[in-house]
Order: C-alpha cells, then structure tokens, then sequence
C-alpha cells in the first residue's frame, strides 16, 4: 500500500503541486478500491498491473499517464453494470483535469481505460499492451489463477450458480477461440500457453 501511495504522489505531482488535491484523490482511490463488495478489483490487481506494466515500460510515451490509467481503471467497479470501463474513464477524465493534465493526456488515459471492455486489437502497440497486462493474471499459477477465479466469484455472488456458471463458462469459451490470448510478443511468450491451461481447467467446472 505504501508503494502505491507514493507512487500515486510521485506521479501526481509532475502535474500539479498541490497536496490536498492528490491527497483527496488518494483516499478517494483506497475507498473505492476497499470495498467489501470487491475481492479481486482491488489495490492488489492495480499493484498487479502496474508490475506487469512497468516491465515494458520503455512501450509507452507517457508513462505517468499509463500509472495514472492503472490506477482508475477499475474505479467503477458494479457487477450489476456492464458500462464500468466507460464510468471509469469518464471518472478519470475529470480527475486529470483537476490535475492540470493536458487534452491529450486526457484522451490518451480515457482510451487506455475504455480498451479494457473488450481487449481487442485495437492496431494501437501502447494500448495492447496495457490491455495483455489486464489480462496477464490468466497466465499465473495454478495457485494464483484459482485464487484469481474464487474471487471473481465472490464479486458476483448475487448471481445463483446457473446464472454465474454460464455466463462464466462464456467468457472462457471466448478467450480459448481467440487465436491469442495476448497481443503483444511480450505477453504472449509469458502467458499465453498457461492461460489457456488454466482457462481449460476451469471450463471443465462448468
């Protein structure tokens, strides 16, 4: 937690200086990500994240705004809705702007969020790569992918098992027909053959 914390200041302050500002946006971060309704969208996916992202750091041209885009990606986070990408860049986007951000960084922060609805080839080299390091959880350990599975479970237990079961049991079925799991060299040497060892196994619960 602390490293995210300074990590959020150090970043926030290549943008503006003022403290009670970041301050405000930090916990508001640790309330949205703490809450008991999250088990696995939480500030260790985030510190995930930017741990998968910082190995390929040198793939982007903006990286505060690539720290700043993993930090609020999941800000909205309601298993009831299906626009929480669009919410989150749209949440995004007013924070940058009390931090001074430019226009461009804006939108290069709104379109880095929005990208993680779908996870397609967006032809865009920075994109994909923040979109295979949202996914690189599916290429863990066994122990870590279960983990990974139980709590994503946990997250939608306001759905019966049939509901869950199947809709889950779609998921996976749509990333084991993908002819990559990952669209980045990077990632797909990584994660790509466990990913879909791991996806099988789970398939098979279902």
């Amino acid at each position: 937690m602390e490293y995210l914390k300074t990590l959020f200041f150090d970043t926030c302050h290549t943008f503006t200086k003022n403290d009670k500002l970041v301050t405000t946006l930090w916990v508001e971060i640790i309330t949205k990500y703490s809450s008991p309704k999250r088990h696995y969208h939480t500030l260790t996916h985030v510190n995930h994240l930017i741990k998968e992202l910082s190995e390929v750091k040198n793939q982007f041209s903006d990286w505060p705004i690539v720290v700043l885009s993993a930090f609020y990606y999941d800000f909205i986070y309601d298993t009831l809705r299906k626009n929480n990408e669009e919410k989150s860049a749209n949440a995004a986007r007013k924070k940058l702007i009390l931090l001074g951000c430019s226009p461009e960084k804006i939108i290069n922060c709104y379109n880095l969020i929005l990208a993680t609805q779908h996870h397609n080839d967006k032809g865009n080299n920075e994109i994909n790569y923040f979109t295979d390091a949202d996914l690189a959880i599916l290429g863990s350990n066994e122990h870590l992918y279960l983990d990974y599975a139980k709590s994503i479970r946990k997250e939608y237990f306001i759905y019966p098992d049939i509901v869950y079961n199947s809709g889950r049991k779609k998921v996976i079925t749509h990333f084991l027909e993908m002819s990559s799991i990952f669209k980045t060299e990077h990632f797909k040497l990584k994660y790509e053959i466990q990913a879909r060892i791991n996806l099988k196994n789970e398939l098979i619960n279902y």
